[in-house]
């Protein structure tokens, strides 16, 4: 009779002893021992290094596009090089984020959007990636999502500074400029990443919900027909646009700096268009204004972008204009309401007045939130003189996107919520 000793390892099925029983079968796959007390674990980046590293990245991929635009841009006027590039680039680079420059025209405020719109993506993006290399993602924790938006606004301030004292602007303001949209931008992507915007989300209040997500889509929709209306503009005085490309007498590269530096301002127009069809216009310098019901502008700019001013007020069939912003917000009511009777089928219960006219009176305020920042946005300056104030009056923007959004989102939601029933 075979025994097994200690010092011989026992075979699958072999018994030690009398009724003993047999060994559990060799486990199929390979396990991965849990660490020992003392080994190390798998090291994170330090917040400082990941946040350092994010915002120079962000920075350098929302600097050089600026540098090539410029670079073309100075095709036009024949003095193109390299450390010119560079330097303008960082210019423009400060301009994209509301940082006003010092010329010899005088003072340079307006910011192009387009460019803003990109900084904010790859300040996004530099939140994510900034809460996952310090192991925060889907932590699900607020003070986590903080910090790293936190580490990366202060990270993305240096860099403004030190931008702001080599083009000799005002470092203060870059600094505050920067730290505060890169601590809002980073902050967005940290909270997706560490999933903190969705428990804020379950934690928010329904109605709450809804009347946010119904101004987000009231002021989309105004947005959309802002740029509608400015495309149509710019598209009817093409030939007076293309006149003024041409004046610039380069070749076709100048030529594409002039075109690219113009489609960064297209947003600016976009939102100078919405406060068009709201009522408050813009103006185009100091004593003037371009609205609706009055056009006086006195001697422009050579931008190809303002080829599509209106010559003077609406009547006739453009009167129909005055109506748009009315209809985003009967839209983005009636999207509203029927989400709400969709949800209320499924629960097989009617949809009472209450929680469907408070998110639509609710979305109101958010869209005028909404468009009054970017009208502020896209305001400021072309120089020192009448050019000193172009843009619209944000306060005046958003008080009249809040009134027009909340009536027409409580007229759209209340007829579909009647039709819905009369339908039945």
């Amino acid at each position: 009779m075979s025994s097994v000793t200690p010092d011989q390892p026992s075979r699958p099925g072999a018994r030690v002893g009398p009724g003993a029983r047999p060994a559990a079968p060799a486990a199929r796959g390979r396990r991965v021992p849990a660490p020992r007390d003392g080994e190390p674990r798998r090291s994170r980046a330090p917040l400082a290094v990941a946040a350092g590293v994010a915002a120079g990245w962000a920075a350098l991929t929302s600097w050089l596009p600026v540098v090539v635009v410029l670079w073309l841009f100075q095709l036009s006027e024949g003095a193109a090089s390299v450390p010119g590039a560079l330097r303008a680039g960082l210019a423009g680079w400060l301009l994209g984020h509301g940082v006003p420059l010092d010329t010899a025209a005088g003072p340079l405020g307006l910011a192009p959007l387009a460019l803003t719109a990109l900084v904010v993506w790859r300040l996004t993006r530099s939140g994510v990636h900034a809460s996952r290399a310090i192991g925060a993602r889907g932590g699900r924790s607020p003070r986590q999502a903080l910090l790293a938006a936190g580490a990366v606004g202060l990270a993305y301030a240096l860099l403004g500074v030190l931008g702001a004292l080599l083009v000799g602007a005002s470092p203060v303001r870059a600094g505050l400029t920067f730290v505060v949209l890169g601590t809002l931008a980073a902050l967005v992507g940290a909270a997706r990443t560490t999933h903190v915007a969705g428990l804020l989300a379950a934690r928010c209040p329904k109605p709450l919900r809804d009347g946010i997500r119904t101004g987000l889509v009231a002021g989309l929709l105004l947005f959309g027909a802002g740029a509608g209306a400015a495309g149509l503009a710019v598209a009817t005085g093409g030939g007076d646009a293309a006149d003024l490309i041409g004046a610039y007498r380069t070749g076709v590269a100048g030529q594409a700096g002039i075109t690219l530096v113009s489609l960064a301002y297209a947003p600016n127009a976009t939102v100078w268009s919405v406060s068009y069809l709201l009522g408050p216009g813009f103006a185009v310098g100091t004593d003037t204004a371009v609205r609706t019901s009055e056009v006086s502008v006195g001697a422009l700019p050579a931008i190809p972008l303002l080829a599509g001013l209106p010559r003077g007020p609406v009547d006739g069939l453009g009167a129909g204009l005055l109506a748009v912003p009315v209809l985003a917000g009967m839209a983005a009511g009636w999207l509203l309401a029927r989400r709400l009777l969709r949800l209320a089928a499924d629960d097989r219960a009617p949809l009472r007045w209450g929680p469907l006219l408070g998110p639509a009176a609710l979305a109101g305020p958010v869209a005028g939130l909404l468009v009054g920042a970017a009208a502020a946005a896209s305001a400021g300056s072309l120089g020192g003189g009448r050019l000193a104030q172009v843009g619209p009056v944000a306060w005046q923007v958003a008080a009249v996107a809040t009134a027009v959004v909340t009536v027409g989102a409580l007229v759209g939601a209340a007829a579909t919520r009647a039709l819905s029933r009369a339908s039945r």
